[in-house]
């Protein structure tokens, strides 16, 4: 007899514990099965009969998407959707979902982390903290934050909250954010968290220490190129908790290399994990985390709840809790 159960996949689980969220979509009727691969083909031989797709970091392209044809929902556990064609999956009548305000507190906790170590310069002085070079200095000294200005380029949730934690910290804090509506409840939000608002031209300009909030889409990848670190202040740290890819990588080594930068902080890069060479790498004057700001006990329960639930809401109400598209009816 065929078991009639819908099939949910996960593909590539290497850093989560997908246990809570199996347990979830068994609880609602799914048979489920962990590939535990980023393989093309694998996914596709593996899920081919699945109505909903689990992946951690695999990409879902389109020649994959239309070969699942029993496909519902790619249900991602990240904020981020970069990796999946979501205009494929519209195209074919499959919902795309995120977990969007999941790890707020947690990414902007971690923004003003590794923020702080490099303006502190930190891999230097804990490297010093020994007999032998106790009373070595490095050749500038760290600023006053008082006396600096922070730069946020996209003020979403976590711009947000990294302005408010930051601001107590800094002279002044500026803003840039295109998609970002202009009206009176926008301007007393911004006034109430101590940013003004600028164009992307004066942000970059006076900002001594610049963060980086924005999505990875076709306008914004290596949108912080040469000519980009050429305008920013010398001397100022550049900040990056959202996707590698708005970054030109070999541009920024180049700026920090000349010493137009002081310092680079990133959980980010374009290809994760790097190759051994890779100009960002060893670097005293770059901090790099490897993509964990989202990371808490608190999130590694809920990205892989939410992510499960988006496929079981579908499934019982006809539509997911956090989707990122509005695909086509099927036929």
């Amino acid at each position: 007899m065929t078991d009639a159960r819908p099939l949910a996949v996960y593909t590539d689980v290497d850093d989560t514990d997908p246990g809570p969220g199996i347990a979830l979509l068994e609880a609602h009727g799914f048979e489920v099965r962990v590939l535990g691969t980023r393989d093309p083909q694998a996914i596709v031989e593996g899920a081919r009969d699945a109505v909903a797709l689990l992946p951690g970091y695999a990409a879902v392209t389109r020649e994959m998407i239309e070969a699942l044809p029993n496909l519902e929902i790619i249900a991602l556990m990240s904020m981020g959707f970069d990796y999946v064609d979501v205009d494929a999956a519209a195209e074919q009548g499959v919902w795309v979902t995120n977990v969007p305000g999941a790890a707020t507190e947690e990414v902007a906790t971690h923004a003003l982390a590794i923020m702080l170590h490099s303006i502190r310069q930190l891999r230097f002085y804990t490297a010093s903290a020994n007999p032998a070079e106790w009373n070595e200095r490095t050749a500038a000294a760290p600023p006053r934050l008082s006396e600096k200005t922070l730069g946020i380029i996209g003020l979403g949730k976590i711009g947000r909250e990294l302005i408010r934690l930051a601001a107590p910290l800094f002279g002044q804090v500026i803003g840039y954010d295109p998609l970002m509506p202009d009206t009176p409840e926008v301007r007393a939000d911004l006034e109430r968290l101590g940013v003004r608002r600028a164009g992307l031209d004066e942000v970059r300009a006076e900002a001594d220490v610049l963060s980086l909030h924005l999505p990875l889409t076709p306008e914004t990848e290596r949108m912080i190129d040469a000519e980009f670190l050429a305008g920013m202040r010398q001397g100022s740290v550049l900040v990056n908790v959202s996707r590698g890819a708005l970054i030109d990588e070999s541009a920024l080594a180049a700026a920090l290399d000349t010493g137009h930068l002081a310092g680079a902080a990133l959980d980010v890069l374009a290809t994760e994990p790097p190759q051994p060479d890779h100009p960002l790498l060893g670097r005293d004057d770059v901090v790099l985390t490897p993509h964990i700001a989202y990371f808490s006990e608190r999130t590694e329960i809920e990205y892989v709840r939410i992510q499960a639930q988006n496929a079981v809401t579908l499934r019982e109400t006809g539509a997911p809790d956090s989707p990122v598209n509005r695909p086509a009816p099927r036929a």
